[in-house]
């Protein structure tokens, strides 16, 4: 039989330790990196504490916004019609509000009173010969028949009978025409209205036709909107406006008309709208003609993806909203914004694209947020809002 002899094969011991080290340092490593990740990961604090909301729809209003000057819309001259006569009294002054009818001014009246009684007498006189010439002619025709007088007589108290009526008639006309120059003596308001120009004063002799005063009728005024040629077709008659004075104050108005012609210099069109009163049948103080206000026309209200405005940060001109991740961490998203309006006191923003309906965004403290913070969340206080659409379940 033959001996099988095995040979050692001897390892030297550096090798051997180095070929260990070489699988055993790897699993190390990957074990040690996963436990710094867990320990910077459980000693990381929130950057900022924040409320959520969810991008939500509504019913928003479709506006278009324009300007214009405010104007009476009707201002009445009151001018003097009666000629060389004094000015003896002005009851009336700037801004006061007047009635139809209402006795503004007075003119002295002596030498009108005069004119009226002298006509009075020659109407008396004309009267008194007419009757004489009635009687006359009565007699005249009695005789014809008989043949007693000619017929050139019979003419004569015919045609005198005739004379003395239109006498009678042109003295009637005459005094007419002094009574009306007395009623003249007495400027009245033609409507009711507040006067906004008074040039009369007393003492003055004017003329016939001379300006006396001014009244803005019935106190209305009127906003005169100014409209590209672009959109004005989109603006109706009855529609409701809002116009804002100076001072921010808003007043309630509605499209009375539409121009129907544009101005060929810079293709605007005017849009002319009644302000309405308020309940006390007066418009506040805050609208006077000649200055320039902002209205905004009602064109109607349409379907809109809606945040509250405190959660849009505006960064390089651009909008930005701060999407909630699931490992409370957030994500800057650029979205583009649309119509603004106010729900109980809180302006919600249109969002027209860059974000889903029903995501949930930061609400609150999102100008000191930076993309992938890591954030707390707390409960919102309840405040009535836009409709919320619920987020889809995954």
């Amino acid at each position: 039989m033959k001996e099988v002899t095995m040979k050692t094969i001897s390892i030297p011991l550096p090798l051997l330790v180095l070929v260990f080290m070489s699988v055993i340092a790897p699993a190390k490593a990957q074990n040690a990196a996963s436990a710094n990740a867990k320990a910077v990961s459980a000693s990381a604090k929130p950057s900022l504490t924040v409320t959520a909301t969810q991008v939500g729809q509504a019913q928003m209003a479709t506006k278009l916004t324009a300007n214009g000057s405010l104007a009476a819309w009707q201002e009445a001259i009151i001018g003097s019609e009666s000629s060389g006569l004094r000015i003896a009294e002005v009851l009336v002054n700037v801004g006061d509000v007047v009635n139809r009818g209402q006795v503004l001014a007075r003119f002295a009246s002596e030498a009108v009173n005069a004119d009226v009684a002298q006509a009075k007498a020659a109407l008396l006189e004309a009267e008194a010969t007419a009757v004489e010439a009635v009687t006359n002619a009565d007699r005249a025709r009695g005789l014809q028949a008989s043949g007693a007088i000619s017929k050139q007589q019979i003419g004569q108290y015919l045609t005198a009978e005739q004379t003395a009526k239109a006498r009678v008639a042109a003295a009637k006309a005459s005094l007419d025409v002094q009574q009306i120059r007395l009623k003249y003596t007495q400027v009245l308001a033609p409507d009711a209205g507040i006067i906004s120009a008074r040039t009369a004063t007393v003492g003055a002799v004017v003329g016939n036709g001379a300006e006396l005063f001014r009244l803005i009728r019935q106190g209305r005024l009127e906003w005169r909107a100014e409209v590209t040629s672009a959109d004005l077709s989109k603006i109706a008659s009855g529609m409701s406006v809002t116009v804002i004075a100076p001072n921010g104050e808003q007043a309630q108005a509605k499209v009375r008309m539409v121009a129907p012609t544009v101005d060929v210099n810079n293709r605007i069109g005017l849009v002319y709208v009644d302000l309405l009163p308020a309940k006390d049948k007066k418009l506040s103080n805050a609208f006077k003609p000649g200055m320039f206000a902002r209205g905004e026309f009602m064109l109607g209200s349409s379907a809109a993806m809606t945040i509250p405005q405190q959660a849009v940060v505006v960064r390089d001109g651009f909008s930005y909203v701060f999407k909630l991740n699931p490992d409370q961490r957030v994500t800057q998203v650029k979205v583009q914004t649309g119509r603004r309006m106010q729900v109980n006191g809180a302006e919600q923003i249109e969002i027209l694209g860059g974000i889903n309906a029903g995501t949930q965004i930061a609400a609150s403290g999102v100008g000191f947020l930076n993309d992938g913070d890591l954030v707390k969340l707390v409960a919102a206080p309840i405040t009535p809002t836009a409709n919320p659409v619920p987020a889809t379940k995954k």
